[in-house]
């Protein structure tokens, strides 16, 4: 994706708080600039995350989220904080692998595996090892390090999502823009190609599987804002939860890996066969129960222990998923006056879906509804295997719609997802504490 034009006078400014925090102005600072009121929150809470006083020394910090990235072998990321973990006195030795890491960061691997792939296998017998080890984590110190897994392997979907490549001063790295254009034009223009060429057959043949244009899904959401909430059973809200599921694990996401992974990702990778697998298709011995998010919600329940183990985190957290989820321009592709909100809630809500999450209060018949099936493999690459998500991918979906509204899609898959992780992770430390 282009990276954001900047005469805008209040992207400007984001821009210049970005390059004081970093010394640089990155790629995805730069993609995401098309928000510029969301990037100023996420550059807050990432700089929280890394930089400013909290539980973790920032070598440990730097090199956790080397560890998440490199689950998905986002050499970017892995790179760039490679770089910021010797920059912060980190100990090269480290570098060499994960088995030269000292053996408190060894222990969160699990942790680290099961959350980037299957956050529903976690349990309070991972959250006991971590702190009754002979080398134990704070409880403080485990929050942060949870919130640095969840935050960077959202962030790998994001990078692929949005075709992000590293900027010049990353060792063996080289960026080459393919278009001299940085306008925020219709996402089918000639002028915003981005890194490899587009497959024009499968192309078209994506914009055949998608089936209703633009036009046909702004009449399905304004008829869904203008319908009054109809009486429906609890037990007809969860058949359509459960076909949605099911739907779901219907759509095969092709591995595409174009390479062997690179060893200086390898080295922070064990058991690199584990990936992600359909909630519904778990192992019945062990299969475990769908997460009701009555019973534990971010708003009653995750965002009150996260501000309890880490001070103000839970505030920034929140103010990024709210500014994700909520944000919008009343526009769709060249419409005006559009009310996107059920197409939002259907996004967020088929995230969560997938890794086994149910909202009582929503209707999962408006996913089916609204979102058609080639974007909804496109939400599930990217949010399961975003390693695996190509060009051709990006292109294929949402061809009406502008750059700057796929991006806010990208950012909502991130930000959905990271509370995803999130949920599961505190109901565990959660029931550990009770």
């Amino acid at each position: 994706i282009i990276p954001s034009n900047i005469a805008d006078e209040q992207t400007h400014s984001v821009f210049m708080d970005a390059f004081i925090q970093n010394n640089r102005l990155d790629h995805v600072s730069q993609v995401m600039g098309y928000h510029p009121d969301y990037l100023r929150n996420f550059l807050t809470t990432q700089n929280y995350l890394l930089r400013e006083d909290g539980p973790l020394p920032y070598d440990y910090r730097h090199y956790i989220a080397i560890i998440a990235a490199a689950r998905h072998h986002c050499i970017y990321l892995v790179k760039l904080h490679e770089q910021e973990f010797l920059l912060r006195n980190g100990n090269p030795e480290w570098l060499k692998g994960i088995a030269y890491a000292p053996r408190k960061i060894q222990d969160l691997y699990e942790i680290n595996k099961i959350l980037a792939h299957r956050p529903w296998l976690i349990n309070k017998e991972h959250m006991m090892k971590l702190l009754k080890t002979p080398e134990p984590w704070s409880l403080s110190e485990l929050m942060h390090a949870i919130i640095l897994l969840t935050h960077f392997h959202s962030l790998c979907s994001f990078v692929y999502g949005c075709g992000i490549n590293a900027e010049l001063d990353i060792d063996g790295f080289t960026y080459s823009r393919s278009s001299s254009s940085s306008s925020d034009t219709d996402s089918n223009s000639e002028n915003n190609e981005v890194g490899e060429t587009s497959n024009h057959s499968h192309a078209q043949q994506m914009s055949r599987d998608e089936g209703v244009g633009l036009e046909a899904l702004m009449e399905k959401m304004k008829k869904l804002n203008e319908m009054s909430l109809e009486e429906t059973s609890q037990e007809e809200l969860l058949k359509r939860f459960h076909s949605v599921e099911h739907q779901s694990a219907e759509i095969t996401v092709p591995n595409s890996k174009k390479s062997t992974p690179r060893s200086e990702l390898m080295r922070y990778v064990l058991d690199d066969e584990f990936s992600y697998t359909d909630f519904v298709t778990q192992d019945k011995v062990n299969e475990v129960p769908t997460f009701r998010a009555c019973d534990y919600s971010w708003d009653d329940h995750g965002f009150s222990l996260a501000n309890r183990l880490y001070t103000d985190i839970g505030n920034l957290l929140d103010d990024k998923y709210t500014m994700a989820a909520n944000m919008t321009y009343y526009t769709m592709g060249d419409n005006r006056e559009v009310d996107t909100s059920s197409f939002r809630r259907a996004i967020w809500n088929y995230i969560h879906c997938m890794y086994g999450i149910r909202h009582d209060d929503y209707d999962y018949s408006e996913v089916n509804q609204l979102l058609e099936r080639n974007l909804k493999a496109y939400i599930k690459t990217l949010t399961c295997y975003p390693e695996r998500l190509q060009k051709k991918d990006y292109d294929g979906v949402m061809r009406e719609f502008k750059h700057s509204e796929k991006v806010h899609v990208n950012l909502m898959i991130m930000e959905a997802r990271q509370q995803a992780e999130l949920l599961y992770a505190l109901r565990a430390l959660n029931r550990y504490m009770t």
